[in-house]
């Protein structure tokens, strides 16, 4: 079994998991409520801890949800 994500690994990917849907104008359609609760239940993040991701790094997740940047290297 891999190593347990860490909590910016976990918000990383629900923050460009959300933006991508953001970013298509995609919020409200079934795919994102049907997969974005589960995501957030399965990391065991808050929607509010991952708006504060986005906000704090919107530049990368804003990126990485257009396909063009990896994840910020681990601190």
């Amino acid at each position: 079994m891999g190593k347990p994500k860490g909590l910016k690994d976990k918000l990383w990917g629900a923050a460009v998991l959300k933006m991508s849907f953001r970013l298509r104008g995609d919020e409200d359609s079934p795919a994102f409520k049907a997969i974005y609760p589960g995501v957030l239940r399965d990391l065991q993040v808050t929607d509010e801890d991952v708006e504060q991701y986005i906000a704090q790094n919107r530049d990368a997740v804003e990126k990485a949800a257009r396909g063009h940047n990896p994840p910020p290297a681990r601190s």
